[in-house]
């Protein structure tokens, strides 16, 4: 595709999201008729922002928007696409029919410009102390290759990976994980519960135990695609550095998700 600028996006792709963007278009009320830009317009602008995180004034100098109406294309393309990602339930129950010998859990940190939310305590919600920056937590689950499967929605920066997947996954992934579905995650998820599978953590009293190093190695050997997952969604450099809302930070994600999904099934 290209629209002044070479944009590397298959023919599928392409063809998927302007079917999805040109169905929301024509819903019941929506006015197609006084679109200021065209579906191809709209569509070129989410997809150059997803892929190389230009800058909104130029894109609607590009597509000859006012800068009011890109921001209005942009978060309606972006609610379009993350509507298509699947469901919690869907993907653990067709990993389970697949096979899958088990699954990846990671919590990653999308950075943000600086909020002015704070917390009861005075401290800032979106900021990670762990990361020492600011933004949002976003919850990874990844099949055994690494290849991202499921993102959950945002929560502030300051929130434990433990606490969020309390929140946002473990309540679903605990039936599928006793019946056999093993995932796999870091010691930041220790105490999640059954079939949660974490590294045994050191203890100052003396060395662990040569079963416990060994299992620790073998979780950290199997989990090392997970990283894959991360990297294949950080192709669409928006999630580089979110200047939008960070609550928006979720729904980018899951498109995201869907686009790297898309683009691995047109190979």
């Amino acid at each position: 595709m290209s629209h002044r600028a070479s944009l590397d996006v298959s023919a599928s792709v392409l063809k998927a999201v302007t079917g999805w963007v040109a169905r929301r278009r024509r819903r019941p009320g929506s006015r197609p008729g006084q679109r200021a830009g065209t579906v191809h317009t709209q569509v070129a602008l989410v997809l150059r922002w997803l892929r190389h995180r230009l800058d909104l004034r130029t894109l609607a100098a590009d597509a000859q928007l006012s800068i009011a109406t890109a921001y209005r294309y942009l978060h309606e393309a972006l609610d379009v696409l993350a509507a298509h990602a699947p469901d919690l339930s869907d993907v653990l129950a067709h990993a389970r029919a697949g096979g899958q010998p088990f699954l990846c859990l990671d919590g990653t940190l999308v950075p943000t410009d600086r909020v002015a939310a704070r917390a009861e305590a005075g401290h800032h919600r979106w900021y990670s102390g762990k990361h020492h920056a600011f933004g949002g937590t976003v919850q990874v689950l990844c099949d055994s290759t690494g290849f991202p499967l499921w993102v959950s929605d945002v929560r502030p920066g300051c929130t434990h990976d433990l606490t969020a997947a309390r929140e946002l996954v473990l309540p679903i992934l605990y039936p599928h994980a006793a019946r056999g579905l093993p995932v796999l995650a870091d010691k930041g998820y220790t105490g999640a519960g059954v079939g949660i599978h974490v590294p045994v953590k050191h203890h100052p009293d003396g060395p662990l135990h040569t079963d416990n190093r060994c299992y620790n190695s073998l979780i950290t050997a199997l989990r090392a695609p997970a990283e894959r997952g991360n990297a294949l969604l950080g192709r669409w450099r928006a999630l580089d550095r979110v200047t939008l809302c960070p609550q928006r930070i979720g729904a980018i994600a899951a498109a995201a998700l869907v686009l790297t999904s898309l683009d691995r099934g047109s190979r």
